[in-house]
């Protein structure tokens, strides 16, 4: 399952969501992570997160894919789709069936909103469904037992982190009601098929990585390393979102929004404008330091905010 990196070199990737086109958080995103492959040789690919077709908008994906190229950020090899991917996903369900680790559940959203307890990310599944089945439920999605040791890791922006899953969130679902596979598994599963090193995001991420350690742990398959990203939120504390279709960047004048994004995760600015995008890189590639990301959101344009 697990394609590895060429001995030594470290693989980094971007996985947008073709919601709608390329916004400002985003690029921020996409910025930090090639940056972070890039400054030391290593290798950067993107993969289109397409799983929740309903969601997505017909053209964004290729929207996005000239956006990128516009801005510099080319990918290596080809480009991943996760619509094409679902044999591997169901491959690792089986595996986890057969570790007895997943089990049906009958419980709809409104059932776990009325008994669960306030959670990380919303209600901790109370574990309805543990033992099987009510008499005349039918299983809608298949969860993972979330038992175990608490799980910690070191953000190489936030630092040191640990949760309990099972008392955070419960058993997470891994196959939604819909058929669908949820995106814990289906990026656990991408990651390591892709021989991923180093997992660059941003930071409304940084408390889904526990539940993908703990899969990663359950499935054998090996822990990147994660750094999470500050996120850009508009005046009101909200996150920069396609599905609003916030400060789309546009591919005809890239390298302003180049520069604010460079500036959003706190690094020193050029001693002189570059001329075009090729001499922003040549020049950020050589200048690029993880330790100057702030652990902060911030506004568009840069400045901080309580969110």
């Amino acid at each position: 399952m697990t394609a590895l990196a060429p001995a030594g070199r470290r693989r980094g990737r971007f996985a947008p969501s073709p919601t709608g086109p390329l916004h400002f958080g985003s690029l921020v995103a996409a910025l930090g992570s090639f940056a972070d492959a890039r400054a030391t040789g290593g290798e950067w690919l993107v993969r289109m997160e397409d799983l929740d077709r309903p969601r997505e908008v017909p053209g964004a994906a290729d929207d996005i894919l000239r956006t990128l190229e516009a801005f510099g950020l080319y990918w290596d090899g080809t480009v991943a789709y996760q619509s094409r991917r679902t044999a591997l996903y169901a491959g690792a369900i089986k595996q986890l069936e057969a570790l007895k680790l997943v089990y049906p559940c009958g419980c709809t959203r409104r059932e776990i909103g009325l008994g669960g307890l306030p959670g990380a990310e919303g209600p901790i599944y109370p574990g309805t469904c543990r033992q099987g089945l009510a008499p005349g439920r039918e299983p809608r999605s298949l969860r993972l037992r979330a038992d175990g040791p608490e799980v910690g890791f070191s953000d190489r922006v936030h630092g040191p982190q640990c949760q309990d899953v099972a008392r955070a969130v419960g058993d997470f679902v891994l196959r939604r009601a819909d058929g669908l596979h949820a995106y814990q598994l289906a990026v656990v599963v991408d990651d390591a098929a892709q021989g991923i090193t180093d997992i660059v995001r941003g930071a409304d991420l940084l408390l889904s990585t526990p539940r993908q350690l703990r899969l990663q742990a359950c499935l054998g398959l090996p822990q990147p390393t994660y750094a999470h990203l500050p996120l850009v939120l508009d005046r009101s504390g909200r996150k920069l979102s396609k599905s609003r279709t916030d400060l789309p960047v546009t591919a005809a004048d890239p390298l302003p929004a180049l520069l604010r994004a460079w500036a959003v995760l706190g690094q020193a600015p050029p001693p002189a404008a570059p001329e075009d995008v090729p001499a922003f890189w040549d020049w950020a590639l050589t200048h690029w330091d993880l330790s100057r990301v702030p652990a902060r959101n911030c506004l568009p344009g840069g400045e901080p905010t309580n969110g």
